[in-house]
């Protein structure tokens, strides 16, 4: 039995705010589960984050009331945050007298950094290194993804939006795995797996009924046999799993997007592969056909 943890990066909407949609599953063996979680868990506790979730994009944004303070790293983590708080705090003040247009979207910034804002920029960005090393240091942990390219999506001609599109394809991903896995000698019984996805209200329903139409018609590329039930939804900040399934979809968006090779290249050496180690469980979608990204290479030695 294998759990399938899935997040995205960036934004359905054409054109939206970003120029890829990243859906990321993350295949974990059942068995597997609970001693996974407990190295996040150790990871977090080096860098004071238990019980607060691993949102790689907030992580590594740039603190600028942190570059204010002086001797802010030397300062312990207790003292830094106190020191951070009073700062928005005063910032907060200021935005809310002036009535600036920035106020709302300060308070939200805030709001989602808060739990890191005792860790400097390079503590933030080492902890995110350290959780893709050990996520890439599991050999039996396999990353679906599909990464669409919306500038050259035409949703006419696929008959499907950009995140129905990106779930079919990791769906028909994760099931052909379980297939293959299924047949090898080694494996005793019939391989089956589970969904379990960020809970996501607007698309819920949406992935919940295109799920039951895969299992009574197949996907494009193939038949349920494998893959039981509809998606789990879970809110992610009590699943660390799901955290990581962020954390992938937001390296491979970085990767397309700006050309941020460190993180891409941890974590994806975690993507499904065939018998000649070539990466089949990512594929970059850019409607024009594949480009000179390593995922479209990867695919074009495939073919």
């Amino acid at each position: 039995m294998r759990l399938c943890y899935i997040d995205e990066s960036g934004t359905p909407q054409i054109p939206g705010n970003t120029s890829h949609y990243i859906l990321a599953g993350l295949s974990i063996p059942i068995n597997k589960w609970k001693s996974y979680d407990n190295q996040i868990e150790k990871i977090k506790s080096r860098y004071d984050l238990i019980g607060y979730e691993i949102h790689t994009a907030w992580l590594l944004r740039p603190y600028l009331e942190q570059t204010k303070i002086p001797n802010f790293e030397s300062m312990d983590f207790q003292t830094r945050r106190f020191e951070v708080t009073r700062a928005r705090t005063i910032e907060l003040q200021r935005l809310s007298k002036s009535k600036s247009k920035q106020f709302k979207q300060t308070k939200k910034n805030f709001k989602k950094t808060e739990a890191y804002i005792h860790l400097s920029y390079s503590e933030r960005k080492n902890f995110i290194i350290d959780v893709a090393n050990t996520l890439a240091s599991w050999n039996d942990v396999r990353l679906f993804a599909e990464c669409i390219n919306k500038l050259n999506f035409n949703p006419i001609l696929a008959r499907l939006s950009v995140d129905e599109q990106a779930f079919e394809q990791v769906v028909s991903r994760f099931e052909k795995y379980l297939q293959i896995f299924s047949k090898n000698p080694r494996c005793k019984t019939k391989h089956f797996g589970l969904l379990i996805h960020d809970n996501n209200e607007t698309e819920a329903k949406k992935l919940t009924d295109l799920m039951k139409k895969f299992h009574h018609n197949g996907t494009f590329w193939t038949d349920l046999r494998n893959t039981i039930e509809t998606p789990l939804f879970v809110d992610s900040e009590l699943t660390s799993m799901v955290q990581l399934a962020d954390l992938c979809a937001f390296c491979l968006r970085r990767y397309l997007e700006n050309q941020e090779e460190d993180l891409f290249n941890i974590i994806y050496k975690r993507g499904d592969r065939d018998k000649k180690q070539r990466c089949v469980g990512v594929r970059h979608y850019n409607g024009n056909g594949p480009c000179s990204c390593i995922i479209c290479n990867n695919h074009k030695e495939s073919d």
